[in-house]
């Protein structure tokens, strides 16, 4: 169905400042690009966050009807940020004494099982920065071509003061020269550059960097921006639709992802910018350095020092949910046993609503209440809004089953397609079962009993595989093995 016929959708738009109707460049076609992960470590919360606000919005969008192109890179090719001098994947490769790319494998892998778990569509294309060597060094002969790159000692750096003669740099982040100037760290390389505020599109390999790649400057790698730039126009065009990410990136990433367009295609790049805001964990912004930080894995998994016990990977997400994505949201023991038991709720609101009788007529206004649901994603994804509708939408349920209000086929009809659509496809949850909804302590004793069983045979015949997919799978269904010297006990949560 093309709803987006139906549908005005408002998005803030980060490069005007404003809220704008969306209107995609083909009609009932979408191009989304949104900055994928650094593949040297295990994907982080933050990320996470970020990744499921736009697999959200994808989700939307098609719900919408709407074919959607979404690409989401990988940053595999070990280049130097502009405000950090260490080649992260090649740092990681010699402290687990691996080769750069297994590092890229093992953490791309991880980031692929994390969303997997947390229920994540796949991207349509998800290229690779080391895939598209070549493509960034045709881009930047291009922009030497244009006069706004220069060559310097085997690096070639963008040149901001002179792209700046004719173009905003700060656009996107809001800023004017004086104070991309005044920002500017003093960092190694600098010595190379015309002005202190020029990034670089390709960096000379010094004899200890181990990924390296020829071209027409000498051995080198690509800078830090290029990648995305050079790989969204490929696969979305010149000029597309949604650019994604998350606010950290906007500048200087983002910032110089529209220069080095504009300088290659002399047009705008996007549309429409879209950042997610960051997250906060206990109040404090997260790190490592001060243990303030948990994986994602860590919530499912209970293995943390930070929550009571495990959460359901579709109780993490009903959480992220219930702010907006432009929000900053603090992530607490409190708030995500809150969020569990508003999860749930809501899930056997829907199992009940699929066992309620028809009357003749309605005293519930279910296309009212639909609309009100639509009306809240239509404005900037508003998901808080949306989850307030849906509980609207348990009070309903509760009233009919009491016989306080009624509804008819059709409406029940609409009602049970509507609410599936925005629980399940749109906000992207999956249905997971409590022990209530199992019929009881003792089925489900019984059951679980069967499975730890089956569990320590697989172990006794050293399937770690199988082992391993039943402890996961019940975890993903609230219910924790814990593994001691007299056997193997489990808690449902």
């Amino acid at each position: 169905m093309e709803l987006y016929k139906s549908n005005s959708i408002k998005v803030y738009n980060s490069l005007t400042k404003t809220k704008e109707v969306f209107k995609p460049i083909n009609e009932g076609m979408v191009g989304m690009y949104v900055c994928g992960p650094t593949v040297y470590s295990n994907v982080h919360l933050g990320n996470v966050r970020t990744f499921m606000s736009f697999d959200m919005i994808y989700r939307y969008l098609l719900h919408l009807g709407y074919k959607v192109r979404y690409v989401r890179n990988i940053t595999d090719a070990g280049h130097l940020t502009d405000d950090n001098s260490e080649d992260k994947i090649s740092t990681k490769a010699r402290l687990e004494k691996l080769e750069p790319m297994e590092i890229v494998q093992k953490y791309t892998v991880d980031f692929h099982k994390i969303l997997d778990k947390f229920n994540f569509l796949p991207p349509s294309i998800e290229p690779t920065a080391t895939g598209h060597i070549v493509e960034q060094i045709e881009a930047i002969k291009k922009i030497i071509d244009q006069g706004l790159a220069y060559e310097s000692n085997g690096s070639v750096y963008f040149d901001v003061l002179k792209y700046n003669e004719k173009e905003h740099y700060g656009i996107l982040s809001g800023r004017n020269m004086e104070d991309v100037i005044n920002n500017t760290r003093d960092l190694d390389g600098q010595s190379e550059k015309r002005n202190p505020q020029d990034f670089a599109l390709w960096k000379k390999a010094s004899p200890e960097h181990i990924m390296r790649w020829s071209s027409p400057w000498g051995v080198g790698f690509p800078g830090w921006h290029l990648e995305c730039t050079v790989m969204s126009t490929k696969y979305l065009g010149e000029t597309f639709d949604i650019h994604g990410g998350g606010m950290d990136l906007k500048f200087p990433h983002h910032e110089c992802e529209i220069a080095q367009a504009k300088a290659c295609n002399h047009t705008n790049p996007v549309n429409y910018w879209l950042h997610t805001n960051m997250l906060t964990l206990n109040g404090q912004k997260m790190a490592k350095s001060t243990g303030n930080s948990i994986l994602p894995g860590e919530i499912l998994s209970g293995n943390n020092n930070i929550l009571s016990k495990p959460f359901s990977a579709s109780v993490a997400r009903f959480f992220c949910m219930q702010a907006h994505y432009s929000s900053i949201l603090d992530f607490s023991n409190d708030a995500l046993e809150a969020s569990e038991k508003g999860f749930y709720k809501l899930m056997e609101a829907i199992k009940l609503l699929e066992k309620l009788e028809p009357s003749n007529n309605s005293s519930v206004d279910i296309k009212a209440w639909k609309q009100k649901c639509y009306d809240a994603m239509n404005d900037d994804f508003n998901t808080p809004i949306l989850i307030a509708h849906l509980f609207e939408g348990v009070k309903f349920v509760n009233l009919i089953k009491e016989g306080k209000e009624t509804i008819s086929a059709a409406d029940l009809e609409d009602f049970i397609a509507t609410i599936n659509a925005f629980v399940f496809d749109v906000l992207g949850l999956e249905r997971t079962v409590s022990s209530k909804e199992i019929g009881g302590e003792d089925k489900l004793s019984g059951v679980v009993e069967m499975l730890i069983q089956m569990r320590k045979n697989a172990r006794d015949n050293k399937d770690w595989a199988l082992s391993d997919k039943i402890r996961d799978e019940l975890l993903a269904l609230g219910i924790q093995l814990k593994d001691g010297k007299e056997g193997t006990t489990f808690t449902v949560n």
